[in-house]
C-alpha cells in the first residue's frame, strides 16, 4: 500500500438535511453537493479555526488565495479585528478562504510566520505567502490584500 500524506478536511453540516458532509480544503471555495440529500452545499463563507494539521492542508491545496488570522482570546485588537476577519470570509466566500489561528494554542504556527504581535494577518497563494501585516486593519483592506492575490 502507498504511504500517502493525511490530509486534514473540514466537515459541514448540509442545511437541508443536517448530514455531516466530510468537504477536501482544494474544495472549500466551491459549491458542492450533499452526498445523502444532494443539496448546495455554498462555498465556506465563515473564518475556519485551524489547528496545524488542518492550516497545512488548506494552505498547501486550496485553489484560492487564504487570509489567516493570527489571534488571541486575550488581545483587544484581535476581538476589533474579528468582525472585519467574518465579513472579509463573507465577502470572499469562493474567491478566498480565511482561516484563524490562535497564537496561544498553535504557537509553532504563528513562529514559522515570525508573529512578534498580533493582530497579524498573512495571504497565502499557491502555498506559499505573498503578503503579512500586523495591526488592526478593515474588512475592505484583507479583501484588497485578496484580490491582490487572485481572489
Amino acid at each position: 500500500m502507498e504511504n500517502e500524506r493525511r490530509r486534514a478536511s473540514l466537515i459541514r453540516e448540509c442545511p437541508s438535511c443536517h448530514t455531516k458532509n466530510r468537504i477536501p480544503p482544494e474544495h472549500l471555495a466551491e459549491t458542492g453537493q450533499c452526498g445523502k440529500c444532494k443539496a448546495p452545499l455554498p462555498p465556506v463563507a465563515e473564518p475556519i479555526e485551524a489547528d496545524a494539521e488542518l492550516f497545512d492542508s488548506v494552505t498547501g491545496s486550496a485553489a484560492v488565495p487564504v487570509l489567516i488570522d493570527f489571534w488571541a482570546a486575550w488581545c483587544g485588537p484581535c476581538r476589533m479585528a474579528a468582525p472585519e476577519v467574518e465579513r472579509t470570509a463573507r465577502n470572499m466566500a469562493g474567491r478566498a478562504v480565511v482561516l484563524k489561528v490562535d497564537t496561544d494554542r498553535h504557537p509553532a504556527i504563528a513562529e514559522r510566520f515570525n508573529v512578534t504581535g498580533i493582530p497579524n494577518f498573512a495571504v497565502i497563494k499557491d502555498g506559499r505567502p505573498v503578503f503579512q501585516q500586523s495591526g488592526y486593519v478593515s474588512h475592505t483592506q484583507m479583501e484588497e490584500w485578496l484580490r491582490n492575490a487572485g481572489a
